[in-house]
């Protein structure tokens, strides 16, 4: 796992501002780092490397199809930056030196690297793993970018028509001297669903590479294509479910076994779930030796997974590590801002970026549990989505009522079942079909309405829910609950989870490898009934089967708890007069992007315990801050 960088223009190059860019990315590769650039000095390729594979010098990068540029020699044709593991490169290799392909490493680089001196841009759809990688053509004179199908691996890229840069993070694409300009459509997104789908980005003129997708860059025109996309149209014949569990745990296992390659010690994050737990159980299978575990908790019991995950631990005889998180906000929050690079909102960010921290005092290297939930309708919003089309029968004045009545218990802090009834009457207010939306927005049109400021009035008139309405349009799914699995496979996973383990673990030069995630596994789930994996209301029906036996049952019948934080009763308690400070302060309140009155409102409400507004106010949170470290200096 690494951090790539580069740059194509028609000014000679600034080699400082190449290195102060691998600088930026240094978290990502300490173990090495390297730039090439062209002999008419137009072209530069950077890299830092963690090293996981083949740890020798012949695995440097950026690497050439024909010597180290490294050693001062340019004799190649084809240049390449690399980020991320091939699992399957082995197979590649042995496939491209029977056409004559002469290796010089053992790395899956160099073989990513002479698939596409082999089959071109066409190469990437042989690959199975996580990837973002470019490539210089010298003799075609064009820059190939590509990014691997589900989105784990980042990759930002700018263009004014004259200078592209590309970049693993935010912060390294910046030092590329590139301009910068707030993208208020892409705030307005943000303030929607907490995050930022690609392919904007926070700044105009800024991209960011879809999954599955690759980018050409020739003769100043610039080429984006989708390579690939998943189908839940067509349906695999169950025979029986014993055949298909099996199947399930067969690939699954395979999965888990190729994430299994690496020349550095690894280990798995353990919550004590269904997802990693079944990936711990299949690793100790596979293993000669005790898998190291790691597992992070907070002193707040709903929010505490630490026994779940030690039961697990002791089941399987893992090397079993915890920590307890106690939040330092003044110094953690800004780190984990500058490492995201635009406004981010997964509070679930902060405990994952402590966990990779520990974990990376132990191993290089961690297996996930990441995907399951997607891919096997692990979500209560998809048993909550399928109960809303029956609950729509109760008139809707009835259902008004309802939720009125539940009001006069408040919104406690937290997880709790009121809180819960009253989110399902919400959604069922919603037109059939956008139900899915309220689960999936943190403030609705009517909130942006109510309290947004000036300078986003002229964003207003659009539409934030086209995004996700239009991947519900264009699923191929016929099933209601698939249609949202398919688009929390297009939208939630890649910019939201993948980007909060992707980021949080780098920044601590930790590698998350997820066998749920393996594409091949991801299609597979895709083609099994919608009811082997939502069955009544059993969540990942054909999941619990196949690992019947090997995982307790009680693992399968508790409550999912999510990787949650406290952070409503943080704001309420520990962080009051830190939130009231920063959002209150009369620089956040200038900024023009919402009412003051309606600010004050929102943080009075949530203090007094009036109403729950704590993902609302950590979204107001890591805007302020992200303001304050990318355009305030």
């Amino acid at each position: 796992m690494c951090g790539i960088y580069g740059i194509v223009t028609d000014k000679p190059l600034d080699i400082f501002r190449m290195q102060e860019a691998g600088n930026m990315l240094g978290h990502r590769g300490p173990d090495a780092s390297g730039i090439w650039t062209s002999k008419n000095n137009r072209v530069g390729l950077g890299h830092t490397r963690l090293a996981i594979i083949d740890l020798s010098a012949n695995a440097c990068q950026p690497m050439s199809n024909e010597a180290c540029p490294g050693c001062g020699r340019r004799n190649g044709s084809n240049f390449i930056t690399y980020n991320g593991e091939v699992y399957n490169f082995q197979e590649i290799r042995a496939d491209l030196e029977k056409k004559g392909h002469v290796f010089k490493s053992l790395s899956d680089t160099e073989v990513v690297l002479h698939s596409y001196e082999e089959w071109g841009e066409k190469c990437v759809d042989r690959f199975s793993g996580m990837f973002a990688f470019a490539i210089w053509d010298e003799k075609n004179q064009r820059l190939f970018l590509a990014r691997d199908r589900i989105g784990k691996k980042p990759l930002f890229y700018y263009w004014d028509g004259k200078l592209f840069a590309f970049a693993s993070e935010m912060r390294a694409l910046l030092a590329l001297n590139i301009s910068k300009s707030v993208d208020l459509t892409a705030v307005y997104q943000y303030l929607t669903y907490q995050y930022i789908p690609a392919p904007h980005s926070v700044f105009e003129n800024v991209f960011k590479l879809p999954p599955a997708h690759c980018l050409s860059l020739q003769d100043k025109k610039i080429s984006v294509k989708r390579y690939w996309s998943m189908d839940f149209s067509k349906k695999i014949e169950v025979n029986s479910e014993e055949d298909l569990s099996a199947d399930v745990f067969a690939r699954l296992k395979e999965s888990v076994r190729k994430r299994l390659i690496s020349d550095v010690p690894f280990g798995a994050f353990l919550s004590g779930g269904i997802d990693s737990s079944i990936v711990v159980a299949l690793m100790s299978e596979l293993m000669d030796e005790p898998v190291k575990t790691f597992s992070i908790g907070f002193e707040e019991d709903a929010y505490n997974e630490l026994p779940r995950a030690r039961e697990i631990a002791e089941l399987f005889k893992t090397d079993h590590h915890e920590f307890i998180v106690k939040f330092d906000a003044l110094n953690v929050l800004p780190e984990l801002v500058r490492h995201y690079g635009e406004p981010f909102a997964d509070s679930s960010a902060l405990p994952t970026y402590y966990l990779s921290k520990m974990t990376s005092d132990f191993v290089k290297v961690a297996l996930s549990g990441d995907g399951g939930d997607e891919s096997f309708a692990g979500y209560d919003r998809y048993y909550a989505l399928k109960l809303m089309r029956k609950f729509r029968y109760v008139p809707g004045v009835l259902r008004s009522l309802s939720l009125k009545a539940l009001d006069i218990y408040g919104e406690s802090a937290g997880k709790s079942r009121t809180k819960r009834l009253k989110r399902f009457i919400q959604g069922s207010l919603y037109p059939q079909g956008l139900e899915y939306l309220h689960w999936m927005t943190a403030f609705s049109k009517e909130h942006t309405r109510s309290f947004y400021g000036p300078a986003m009035q002229d964003v207003m008139s659009q539409d934030p829910y086209e995004y996700l309405i239009t991947l519900f349009k264009r699923s191929s799914a016929g099933d209601i609950v698939e249609k949202a699995m398919d688009a929390d496979i297009h939208s939630y996973l890649p910019f939201d989870l993948l980007v909060k383990v992707d980021i949080a673990s780098m920044a601590n030069s930790l590698e998350v490898r997820c066998p749920f995630l393996d594409h091949g596994l991801m299609e597979f789930a895709a083609s099994i009934p919608p009811e082997y994996k939502l069955n009544g209301r059993i969540k990942k029906y054909i999941l619990r089967k196949a690992f019947k036996g090997l995982v307790p049952e009680k693992v399968f019948t508790r409550q999912k708890t999510g990787f949650g934080v406290p952070v409503s009763k943080w704001f309420r308690h520990d962080l009051k007069d830190y939130i009231s400070d920063t959002l209150l302060s009369r620089v956040s309140l200038d900024r023009g992007y919402f009412r003051p009155e309606a600010v004050r409102s929102i943080v009075s409400e949530h203090i007094s315990g009036k109403k729950d507004h704590g993902a609302r106010l950590w979204t107001f949170l890591m805007l302020e801050l992200w303001h304050r470290e990318f355009m305030d200096t």
